[in-house]
């Protein structure tokens, strides 16, 4: 009696380390720019706000945000901590910001650099005609103990030469600090289109978590809209990407959600349910 009631204790502790399911989200938000009109952040960030709370990622990743931006989401995401710092002198400007429940997790380590030849100084890199970051967390699950990675970044999008190095750069360094092989998430706008070298280059390293979802994708192909609601869906630019031995991806989707004819952003953010299979 007692031993089958230690083995089936066993028996369930070995499910929850196997595999811990998670809800990550990538989303550009648009620079709160006011020459936008109608789609001025004013006009959107309520709608922004009640889809992230709706949709409930675990942990997801913002572009463009500028400071104002992400302090309001944090004002009013009650379960959520931000990291990240934005990409000019002191902290300024447009930020790759992780918004992460803190319910659930703790961050062990994190850090903001620079897509560039001095990544940890403000600086522009190659080619870009603007500043580019990346912002990554390592986070631990305070309940179970699963410790993984997240990467979110924003590529330049013109420099040609810059996203290429970048992305040479975000994988040198996912090697240089994951040592132990944890799993890892890498998100953002790429700014690269899926057949486009920068693209080809990180699907050699990581899996493309919309061609290895085990459930159909959801939504669009195509993650920059433009806003335009009454033309066809521009191209893939967002992704989210996941390490080959130790993430399955469950879905995927690319949120296409409308309110009053308009969308919440120029990009639809990109959502994936995961397990991390944690041995």
């Amino acid at each position: 009696m007692i031993k089958n009631y230690i083995l089936t204790i066993l028996i369930i502790c070995s499910c929850l380390l196997e595999a811990q399911s998670i809800n990550v989200m990538t989303y550009n938000l648009r620079y709160d720019n006011p020459k936008d009109g109608v789609h001025m952040w004013e006009n959107r960030k309520d709608f922004i706000l009640s889809q992230i709370n709706y949709y409930e990622p675990d942990i997801f990743g913002t572009q463009e945000g500028m400071e104002h931006q992400v302090a309001w989401l944090n004002e009013n995401l009650s379960k959520y901590s931000y990291l990240g710092i934005g990409r000019d002198e002191g902290g300024k400007g447009e930020h790759c910001a992780l918004f992460y429940d803190s319910t659930k997790y703790e961050v062990v380590e994190s850090e903001t650099f620079w897509l560039s030849e001095t990544p940890l100084v403000p600086s522009l890199g190659w080619d870009a005609l603007i500043n580019r970051i990346c912002t990554y967390g390592l986070f631990k699950n305070i309940h179970d103990g699963t410790i993984f990675f997240v990467f979110n970044l924003h590529f330049d999008h013109r420099g040609e030469i810059a996203q290429l190095k970048s992305a040479e750069l975000i994988l040198n360094k996912i090697d240089s600090i994951n040592y132990m092989n944890y799993p890892l998430i890498l998100m953002g706008d790429f700014n690269v289109k899926p057949n486009e070298e920068p693209i080809v280059k990180i699907k050699k390293s990581l899996n493309d978590s919309r061609s290895t979802t085990l459930s159909a994708p959801f939504g669009p192909e195509e993650t920059f809209c433009g806003f335009d609601i009454c033309q066809p869906n521009k191209y893939r630019i967002d992704y989210i990407f996941t390490s080959k031995d130790n993430i399955t991806v469950n879905k995927y989707a690319a949120l296409a959600n409308i309110k009053g004819m308009q969308y919440p952003s120029d990009h639809f953010p990109v959502m994936i349910n995961i397990n991390i299979n944690n041995n």
